[in-house]
């Protein structure tokens, strides 16, 4: 529905005596939707490292099957500035809650489907085919579905808690983490090998719907942000939000993309591709890695908020450049103790990686979602974080296989890691911190 000037006008007196109410429920809406959406996103992430390769690319060898399925993996990040760019015009033009409900529906389909797609070997190319044109559709609506969950919550509630309120939309991630990677955890634990393998799998997606359904019940009882609700009734939504965003803010938007290298590369190398590596090259079984890595989420859900509100008190920059620091120093550690290290301490490392990422994607919603005015944040926002997943998150697994594949050595990936951390730290040192700004007034930012 779109949001004409009057509906704008009677949003915002209905906001005036429903804020708490709304606040609540505008951080739940916000944290059970990314949850929604990077369960299912996560879900496709194991499986891609686990499943998809003997299911869809059977005649390949081993490292060109897990090369393929990681090709799959990575379609996913290169749609989502597609996605970004659709929506954040949309959302933009007609608000935040309409088009959150367009993503949600988007993700759970797609991921409903890849739970009953057929493998290679019952319809033959279709197979794989069909699987990338879902990872499609997985990524546009991921890319569409980040900023505006971000702004429900940030444009709600308290500006003096920005960076807390946004970091609601963040830990959808180790929520979505927990129950996508526990629920192939158990089922990879209570199944025979087998079993899982040829149907267990798809259990999980398959839940999405139900999931999926509690969502858009959520987000239907949520009113539109009182800041976009002020830019309609003021009539000042621009009518290419996306187009003047690149114009005016095109430097915020290659910033904010530059400092997600640390945090989102490696990341995925953590979660997804060490499966491979740690199965692989150690012969530890499915069931040990994802406990790790269920763990290690566990644990970042907690820190997340805590450095969130950290950032809150002294800033959103120095709790971001200190996790970005830390990135790169334990990066060489980390891939020694995955090479040498027993089980116990292998274990460990995969928890401890969490950390520097949570330092980092914590405050990172707020210090994006600040950098845009209210009429061109959902997509200013929305391209600055996406554009990270096309050259950071999206290729990492697939340059990791093929470094280790051609180098031998796992140190290769680290010197990798530590490139990504070199990137943020700059690109971070460059970005103004408005921790402390007025985010209501587009006043601030014109030039």
């Amino acid at each position: 529905m779109v949001l004409g000037r009057d509906e704008a006008d009677t949003v915002l007196q209905a906001q005036t005596s429903q804020k708490k109410t709304q606040v609540r429920r505008a951080a739940f809406a916000s944290a059970i939707g990314t949850t929604i959406e990077w369960y299912d996103f996560f879900l496709y992430n194991t499986a891609a490292a686990l499943i998809f390769p003997q299911l869809f690319f059977p005649a390949s060898s081993s490292y060109a099957g897990a090369m393929q399925s990681f090709a799959t993996y990575a379609v996913g990040f290169a749609a989502r500035p597609v996605g970004a760019a659709i929506f954040g015009y949309w959302g933009d033009r007609i608000g935040r809650k309409t088009t959150l409900v367009v993503t949600l529906l988007m993700m759970g389909i797609a991921s409903g489907v890849v739970g009953v797609l057929p493998g290679a070997a019952t319809i033959g190319i279709a197979a794989p085919l069909i699987l990338v044109t879902l990872r499609l559709i997985q990524g546009i609506a991921i890319g569409g579905e980040w900023s505006g969950s971000v702004l429900l919550a940030m444009e709600w509630g308290d500006q003096r808690k920005r960076g807390l309120l946004g970091s609601f939309a963040q830990i959808g991630v180790p929520v979505g983490l927990v129950l996508g990677t526990g629920g192939m955890t158990l089922l990879s634990a209570l199944l025979p090998e087998e079993a899982f393998d040829s149907w267990g799998w798809r259990l999980p997606f398959l839940a999405s719907l139900l999931l999926v359904a509690v969502g858009l019940v959520i987000r239907l009882r949520i009113l539109e942000t009182p800041m976009f609700a002020r830019v309609v009734a003021q009539q000042r939504t621009s009518r290419s939000p996306v187009a003047d965003a690149v114009k005016h803010h095109w430097r915020e938007i290659l910033l904010s993309a530059g400092l997600r290298f640390s945090e989102q590369m490696p990341f995925y190398l953590y979660t997804s591709y060490v499966l491979v590596y740690v199965v692989a090259e150690h012969g530890y079984s499915k069931t040990f890695v994802l406990n790790a890595v269920l763990l290690g989420a566990a644990v970042e859900l907690a820190l997340i908020l805590w450095f969130s509100q950290l950032s809150d008190r002294i800033g959103r920059k120095r709790v971001y450049l200190t996790g970005a620091v830390l990135t790169g120093l334990l990066a060489f550690p980390y891939f020694a103790v995955l090479k040498n290290g027993g089980e116990v301490l292998i274990f460990v490392a995969i928890v401890v990686s969490m950390i520097p990422h949570a330092m980092q994607y914590g405050p990172q919603a707020a210090l994006i979602g600040e950098s845009f005015p209210t009429h061109l944040r959902y997509g200013g926002a929305g391209l600055g974080y996406q554009l990270a997943s096309v050259f950071a998150g999206g290729p990492a697994p697939l340059l990791a296989t093929w470094l280790l594949h051609t180098t031998g050595t796992p140190y290769s990936i680290s010197a990798y890691v530590v490139l990504s951390a070199v990137v943020t730290i700059v690109c971070v040192a460059l970005l103004k911190d408005r921790s402390r700004a007025d985010i209501t007034d587009d006043a601030v930012y014109r030039r």
